[in-house]
């Protein structure tokens, strides 16, 4: 393992330095505080962190509020800040409260990084033109313009050296063992060292110079505020950044209370040396997964490398010019606005919050400017769980109104104008596909509910969601929170929906809630829009598809969207085209499970017959040979038509006449099984024992169609190989029961597994 730790902690070493250096310089520390506050990082927030790639260090994140609290308390005082930020992260660690620093928006958090990474750019910029930076944001932009047009001399050459190397470097595939900001320093020492006038880094004594934590001289609260906000922005980095890490590896999952409570312990000490705050870093981390590093020992090791460095050849410091320094920070700057943080929230309708912090850090400053944009995640956040969507609309003499999302107090005048809309006297299908109804929007609904029926109307309500409205007019206690998506009538036939089946049935099924208020309930029933022959009225497709799209749909895109490209079935299912055979409700499946092959009889023509089959036996080619399925499934059923055939007259249909010559094998082989019956011989394996001849028939095709398959030679292969297998089924439709073919025949699966 340390083959490939030794070599990631090198590089990781080499990025670290020099950001470290431009991160105190920014933070407007000494700049061996950076240096110390990367070698605790490495060495004890690597070694007790919760993750085992993570790289913590000095962040650029930071850098804004370091630099305040040095102008508001002194450096001495910052580092017992930090100390104290230490404290309070180690004890949230102890008590494993890590996950509920993630409730913090991600976009408030790229948002405050971005702003800070503009406020960085904006100061370092002025450096890098020979100037000096402004006391804020604005009014470094108002002085750039007289910054740009003074006379810069050498300060500028080397800054735009700086830029262009760390631009063109990662296009040159050969150096890019090398990283980046190393190489944009030490290039630009060669032209600083040569002409000789540029201001260097000071890094005199080393170590040595730092001092020890002072106790902030000040307002009570303003210290006590400013330990929350390093203690929080520090750790919500760290969290989100471990949390990230997960993604790049495939090694053991982190910890998050483990990593904060590392993070505390990294603090307390940064402090004490008088260091600067330490956080994880994604920069770092990210270099060090890529640079294939498999366990902490790549961050230990990196920050051991920091200290021997510093020691040894710390004089090499001297030699880096700082208008490079500020070069390189300003590149940093300009990379934290993170434009792929924005497009991935702009799916999330969640810009506006990323926007409006980073404006508000620029321009105010960053403790506002977080606040800012929680609090307007907070308000986006109760929107969207007040919104809601009432939509009226009249189709066959019928008045459809259409509620979804959460109904409360806010929606009441949109659903009371709604309502209005719809005449005196119609007869209304009321659908509340809502998840939350309090007691203003119920009496609103219910008041006009009364009066309408009170004016000769009809209101039939269908609640798609656990019942609110019933509850409500019941007396029953709601649950608090919201509720989920009910299914328990999807799978019911349209006839039987529009009530044209055995009367009897709903008497087994579930109550109609509706009668408990005395409204009827339209259960998503799709209209009649077809008339046959006769007068009787046919269900329309197009209907059932307006609500799918209603009702379904929504919950299945995210679903649908990830599969839309290719599909991976792990199951070849071949069955009867028979329109009571539901695949997916008899198997609990859903998209993307099955490939299934339907025809009449659920054949399986043997390779080479005659007459030849080229449906099916593409079906199987593909399936096996395409999507790779681990298994091919024969169902059969009760009652078959298809079997039903064979057993008498074949109707006189050419088509179906010739495909049911693929069943004939089945007939022969049912045939010797009644013989073998009749002279009392054990049935063998068929399972065709008990039930009528039709359903023995049926059985018997199952089995049948199973060897049929081996004599595809593809198939046949695989099954040889143990690759593939063949599993038959027979749903009994009358008893709803699911059999399976084992050695004794075919077997009903049972309603509960023998573990249970």
């Amino acid at each position: 393992m340390l083959r490939n730790d030794v070599p990631a902690s090198l590089v990781v070493f080499l990025v670290a330095v020099p950001l470290s250096l431009g991160i105190s310089v920014a933070s407007g520390a000494p700049i061996a505080a950076g240096l110390v506050a990367a070698v605790i990082g490495g060495v004890v927030a690597g070694a007790l962190g919760g993750s085992v790639v993570q790289v913590s260090g000095p962040a650029a994140g930071l850098a804004l509020i370091v630099a305040e609290l040095v102008h508001k308390f002194g450096w001495r005082a910052t580092c017992m800040i930090t100390l104290l930020a230490g404290l309070l992260q180690l004890l949230l660690g102890l008590v494993r409260v890590a996950r509920a620093a993630l409730g913090v928006s991600p976009a408030v958090v790229h948002g405050m990084l971005a702003g800070v990474g503009i406020v960085i750019a904006l100061s370092q910029v002025h450096i890098v033109l020979g100037g000096k930076p402004q006391s804020s944001a604005m009014e470094n932009v108002l002085t750039l313009p007289a910054q740009i047009a003074d006379h810069h001399g050498h300060a500028v050459l080397i800054g735009l050296l700086t830029v262009g190397v760390l631009l063109v470097w990662r296009r040159l595939p050969k150096v890019r063992v090398v990283p980046a900001p190393l190489a944009a320093l030490l290039i630009a020492a060669v032209p600083a060292a040569m002409l000789g006038c540029l201001t260097k880094i000071d890094l005199s004594g080393g170590f040595s110079s730092l001092q020890h934590p002072l106790l902030p001289q000040g307002e009570w609260f303003a210290i006590v505020s400013a330990v929350l906000l390093v203690a929080l922005l520090a750790g919500v980095e760290s969290l989100l950044t471990c949390v990230a890490s997960d993604r790049m590896h495939s090694g053991p999952r982190a910890n998050l209370d483990r990593e904060l409570t590392a993070q505390g312990v990294a603090n307390v000490i940064s402090g004490a040396c008088g260091g600067l705050p330490v956080a994880g870093v994604v920069v770092r981390t990210t270099t060090n997964v890529r640079a294939g590093a498999r366990s902490r020992w790549s961050t230990v090791l990196h920050g051991v490398w920091i200290l021997v460095f510093v020691v040894a050849f710390g004089w090499m410091i001297g030699l880096i010019p700082m208008e490079a320094l500020a070069a390189l920070l300003m590149f940093i700057g300009v990379q934290m606005v993170n434009l792929g943080h924005a497009r991935n929230l702009r799916n999330h309708r969640e810009m506006p919050i990323y926007f409006v912090t980073m404006a508000g850090v620029v321009v105010i400053g960053l403790a506002e400017g977080v606040a800012i944009g929680l609090a307007l995640a907070a308000l986006l956040a109760l929107l969207r769980l007040t919104r809601v969507s009432v939509r009226v609309r009249e189709a066959d003499g019928r008045w459809r109104v259409a509620v979804d999302g959460s109904l409360t107090f806010l929606a009441v005048p949109r659903l009371t104008r709604s309502l209005a809309a719809v005449p005196t006297g119609a007869a209304v299908d009321l659908d509340l596909n809502i998840d939350f109804m309090d007691n203003a929007a119920f009496e609103a609904l219910q008041a006009w509910r009364l009066e309408h029926e009170r004016g000769g109307g009809t209101v039939d309500v269908d609640e798609v969601h656990s019942e609110w409205y019933v509850n409500a007019v019941s007396g029953t206690r709601t649950s608090q929170g919201k509720t989920h998506m009910r299914h328990d009538q999807w799978w019911l036939p349209w006839a039987h929906r529009r009530g044209r089946l055995d009367p009897a049935w709903p008497s087994s099924a579930p109550p109609e809630s509706g009668h408990a208020y005395g409204a009827g309930v339209h259960d998503a029933a799709p209209s009649t829009d077809v008339e046959r022959a006769d007068g009787a009225a046919l269900p329309g497709l197009i209907e059932g598809a307006r609500e799918f799209q209603r009702r379904t749909a929504p919950l299945m895109r995210p679903l649908l969207h990830g599969m839309s490209r290719d599909q991976a079935p792990s199951h070849l299912f071949i069955t009867c085209a028979d329109s009571r055979v539901v695949p997916n409700l008899i198997t609990s499946s859903g998209p993307g499970d099955l490939f299934t092959a339907r025809n009449i009889g659920n054949l399986v023509p043997r390779a080479a017959s005659a007459p030849p089959d080229e449906s099916v036996t593409a079906a199987i080619e593909y399936a096996v040979g395409v999507l790779e399925v681990q298994t091919i499934t024969v169902c059969g059923h009760s009652g078959c038509g298809a079997m039903a055939a064979l057993l008498g007259k074949t109707p006189d249909l050419p088509g179906l006449r010739g495909w049911l010559r693929h069943g004939t094998l089945s007939l022969d082989r049912f045939r010797s099984f009644e013989e073998s019956e009749a002279a009392e011989e054990p049935p063998g394996p068929d399972g065709a024992s008990g039930g009528s001849r039709l359903d023995k028939l049926c059985r018997i095709n199952v089995i049948q169609q199973l060897d049929n398959l081996r004599t595809h030679p593809l198939v046949d292969d695989l099954v040889r190989s143990g690759r593939l297998e063949l599993t038959g089924l027979y749903f009994d439709i009358g008893t709803a029961r699911v059999h399976v073919l084992d050695d004794d025949g075919f077997t009903p699966v049972p309603e509960r597994s023998v573990t249970e």
